[in-house]
């Protein structure tokens, strides 16, 4: 499953920026866990793990991320 910054994160068209993953490339994670944190110029958010599975991380941290971008993706093994 594609891990995306979802489309209703923010009002306009900006972009963001990813501060943190909590979970590695590899790692295994649950669902609703929390899984990365974007900053926008006004807003912290923090994205939860959609499922569980093992985390594929695609976009870095200090990476600017519009809504819509896939950022990773989380397969069940």
């Amino acid at each position: 499953m594609d891990v995306k910054v979802p489309d209703d994160l923010w009002d306009d068209d900006s972009e963001g920026v990813i501060t943190v993953w909590f979970a590695n490339d590899g790692e295994t994670i649950n669902a609703n866990e929390l899984l990365l944190e974007i900053m926008t110029a006004k807003v912290q958010y923090e994205i939860l793990a959609p499922t569980w599975g093992t985390v594929s991380i695609a976009v870095g941290v200090d990476t600017a991320v519009k809504k819509g971008t896939v950022v990773g993706h989380i397969s069940h093994h």
